[in-house]
């Protein structure tokens, strides 16, 4: 005799390998040419699966962009009668940095680096990016250069600031005028 659950828990399974493979596909899909996924993750739930995709592309995600993937993702599930959830979603103005590259890639940018270990007393470090150095991230601070250990950071963040939209707005009028 089968037991319901875990032929259940097999077809969640499997709902999330297609999932996976969905994500996995969307980098080679001609409809979404340079759309990065940043970070996706799937969760049972109370006998349903949450599943999500952060996205982002140079010049930001608007709606329509969400929908698309959104759409993209639910066709490759479309099989399934298990319950989900699904929600698609942009990186935003303070987008995560999750792998080495991404610190080379927004390098002269402003970020909030949160660390495991107290480095120069504190944890939680702003400044400008200064991309990869070995095994470190390199952060200008108002003290100077800062080494931060990959192995030791928790979690990074661009960090927006509004007055330097502003600032760049206001320039931009002039040139104009």
């Amino acid at each position: 005799m089968v037991n319901d659950s875990s032929v259940g828990m097999s077809r969640a399974s499997l709902l999330n390998e297609v999932f996976e493979q969905a994500v996995a596909e969307i980098a080679h899909d001609p409809t979404f040419v340079a759309v990065e996924v940043v970070k996706h993750a799937s969760a049972h739930r109370r006998g349903s699966t949450a599943l999500s995709v952060t996205i982002d592309r140079e010049g930001g995600v608007d709606v329509a962009l969400c929908t698309q993937v959104a759409g993209y993702i639910n066709d490759a599930l479309a099989s399934f009668e298990e319950l989900y959830t699904l929600e698609v979603e942009s990186a935003g103005l303070e987008r995560p940095l999750l792998r080495p590259g991404d610190y080379q890639r927004f390098a002269g940018k402003r970020v909030r680096i949160i660390t495991t270990l107290t480095i120069n007393g504190a944890k939680t470090h702003r400044g400008i990016l200064g991309g990869v150095r070995g095994t470190s991230v390199m952060l200008t601070t108002d003290s100077g250069e800062l080494p931060l250990p990959l192995d030791t950071i928790k979690s990074a963040n661009l960090e927006y600031d509004p007055r330097a939209d502003l600032t760049r707005d206001k320039k931009e009028r002039k040139q104009h005028a």
